[in-house]
């Protein structure tokens, strides 16, 4: 598996790479690219996923990384361009239930049908906007203290500063929407009252903890780095980058009693050039359970099939949501709502972090 990063450094720098890669592998053989969103969540795929796929098929896969907002971007403007030089992509559940993600990307019914009838997976596991990678959880995670010390559980708890000081972490990219909801639950909101939410009250929560915040952060790598660098001691991340951490030994640990269940699908670019060695990889991914359970022992995420849950270790079962805790604590986003309201969402968002 070759990888490419840097997506931000310039507009045209990932077209001109991914191009040259694709180059480079074609003289080589068979390839595909994926855009990801690159460190511990690639290098688990990588391992789990792209290199038994390559040993059983003989295909390269091609790695683009970038942010999710810059993987959409990117993958939008190629279409728009007719000039598509990738093939597949990872985006966010909820955004891949979107308008703009199906303008982007090929409808999977067709390709889908198969797996309806698969009993270990569950009936959204391919859908016509991708199939799912993964589903996971965006939550409170923390800096461990001394055996028996107080531990921040809620987002009431984000936003007490004096009970639990240190710096502050939130994401910041084109998906503001979880942002805005821990500051409603901080403020009392009810978790089944939650959406649609209160735009006005949740900016009026955030002011409250602004000067507090110590890391902004774009990539899941950054709140990594962050968390290493000792930048923040509360965060909103993703699960997934706070298991890598925890199996680096870094004093981490998290609630899912502050927490939003989120995902990923794999989408296949509109005009892939790699089409048919594109369904190739995700069909690689639902067929196998084996890879699954590798990925998601590593990442903490819950795998598609039922089979693959089977497989993982007894205490990464016990790290991921069950259905007792996503019943009572967890949040299942309106994706609806957010796709309809998204570029309204933005635009106060960038205006009021900046």
């Amino acid at each position: 598996m070759r990888s490419i990063s840097g997506l931000s450094t310039a507009a045209g720098a990932a077209f001109a790479s991914a191009m040259l890669i694709g180059a480079s592998a074609a003289t080589a053989g068979e390839y595909v690219i994926i855009g990801s969103t690159g460190g511990a969540y690639d290098r688990a795929l990588k391992e789990a996923w792209f290199d038994p796929f390559t040993r059983e098929t003989g295909i390269e896969v091609v790695v683009v990384s970038g942010t999710n907002a810059e993987l959409r971007a990117k993958a939008s403007a190629m279409v728009k361009s007719d000039n598509v030089t990738w093939d597949l992509y990872l985006d966010g559940e909820i955004q891949a239930a979107s308008e703009a993600h199906k303008a982007v990307t090929e409808d999977l019914t067709e390709f889908c049908r198969p797996y309806k009838q698969r009993k270990d997976l569950p009936a959204n596991a391919c859908e016509a906007g991708g199939a799912l990678a993964q589903s996971t959880a965006t939550l409170l995670v923390y800096r461990a203290g001394t055996e028996g010390a107080e531990a921040p559980q809620t987002w009431a708890d984000m936003w007490d500063t004096q009970r639990f000081p240190g710096g502050r972490a939130f994401p910041n990219f084109d998906d503001p929407w979880r942002v805005l909801a821990a500051a409603l639950l901080a403020d009392g909101v009810e978790k089944d009252k939650l959406f649609p939410l209160d735009v006005d009250r949740a900016f009026r929560k955030l002011d409250e903890i602004r000067d507090s915040v110590t890391l902004w952060w774009k990539t899941g790598d950054q709140s990594v780095q962050g968390f290493r660098n000792e930048e923040y001691d509360l965060g909103q991340i993703w699960l997934t980058r706070a298991k890598a951490m925890a199996n680096e030994g870094l004093p981490i640990k998290w609630s899912y009693k502050a927490s939003f269940l989120v995902g990923d699908r794999v989408g296949l670019i509109r005009g892939a050039p790699n089409r048919e060695n594109a369904l190739k990889l995700i069909a690689f991914w639902l067929d196998n359970p084996d890879a699954q359970a590798k990925a998601c022992n590593v990442l903490s995420c819950a795998p598609p099939s039922s089979d693959a849950i089977a497989l993982m270790s007894e205490d990464v079962r016990r790290s991921i949501p069950t259905t007792a805790e996503i019943s009572e604590y967890v949040v299942v986003p309106d994706a609806a709502w957010i796709n309809a309201n998204a570029p309204a969402l933005l635009e106060r968002w960038n205006e009021w972090v900046r």
